[in-house]
């Protein structure tokens, strides 16, 4: 029997398998049963309602995807009056994600969906920051311990820090959003990316440049998964190209100990409830009893310190 189970802090899941945010609502309660995933992440959420970005939202590219979409959504009010009772009935965790322009209105926004039935709030700092020139927050170490803090304060909730890709900082990064108050990392937003239509002469997306989602990102976030698991004491959940249960496994190895998927489930809306079925597999396969087991036990201990860390040797 295996026992796929694990932590992320004091939020036990079933099992190691969550839609990123944005790529999953209760429509696919028609596809599969929704209790069947570790926890349910939902769609950004922003204080006010937003239209979102212009059309074309979505460009795809090979190895995955661009997305520029914007959080189009109805606002914190009618996610808690709407929203949340849809899932009120499901065992599986719920995560609620955020996001808002200045820190004071991430903080408030951070309060004000801190009820019950929320499990954990994944704060979006991987989204613009309107007090650092339009930044975003996770850019830099300074601007995430700043509010990192300030949600802290704001909530008593499990608060996951989602990163981004686009810095040149990530250790940095992730040690500040520790340092901030940050009970787990999420290990990366999309890398910012842009096509052009060789047809039309024009950007393929309406606002130029968006998010590069799909296979071709993993190799960047397992090794950002890698490094920021060296560097922090924090759970981490890795994010990003995920599509077969082997994916999940190569970032459990780096040292997630849980991920969540997004655009394969685009693709295959059967994808989370497979990679679930194929993480069972693995471990029957190879007699591995627990799925933490796996955690962290890339095997790296013949490498130098320097290699392991930063990826070169002196």
């Amino acid at each position: 029997m295996v026992d796929l189970s694990t932590r992320v802090g004091s939020l036990r899941l079933k099992n190691p398998v969550m839609p990123a945010s944005g790529t999953f609502s209760d429509d696919l309660a028609g596809v599969f049963d929704l209790d069947l995933l570790g926890a349910h992440v939902l769609k950004t959420i922003t204080p006010r309602p937003r239209r979102g970005n212009p059309t074309p939202r979505v460009s795809e590219c090979i190895g995955g995807m661009l997305n520029s979409i914007g959080i189009p959504g109805k606002g914190a009010d009618h996610f808690l009056e709407h929203v949340i009772p849809l899932y009120a009935h499901y065992e599986a965790p719920l995560v609620v994600s955020i996001s808002a322009d200045t820190g004071a209105e991430f903080a408030a926004l951070c309060r004000q969906v801190s009820v019950p039935g929320v499990s954990a709030i994944e704060v979006n700092i991987s989204c613009p920051n309107l007090e650092e020139d339009g930044k975003a927050f996770a850019m830099k170490p300074e601007a995430t311990f700043k509010v990192m803090e300030k949600l802290r304060r704001a909530s008593n909730l499990p608060l996951w820090a989602k990163l981004t890709p686009n810095t040149g900082e990530i250790v940095e990064v992730a040690q500040a959003a520790e340092a901030g108050g940050a009970d787990a990392l999420v290990v990366a937003n999309t890398i910012l990316g842009m096509a052009i239509n060789v047809d039309s002469f024009r950007p393929s997306l309406g606002n130029v440049m968006g998010g590069l989602s799909g296979p071709a990102v993993k190799p960047i976030f397992v090794r950002m998964v890698y490094q920021c698991r060296k560097a922090v004491k924090i759970p981490i959940i890795g994010c990003g190209g995920i599509s077969r249960a082997e994916d999940a496994i190569e970032y459990l190895l780096a040292g997630a100990c849980a991920v969540q998927v997004g655009t394969a489930t685009f693709i295959h809306p059967q994808a989370m409830p497979n990679i679930i079925q194929g993480l069972w597999d693995f471990c029957c396969q190879r007699q591995i009893e627990r799925i933490t087991d796996l955690i962290g036990q890339v095997r790296d201990s013949d490498l130098s310190a320097e290699a392991v860390l930063y990826g070169y040797s002196t």
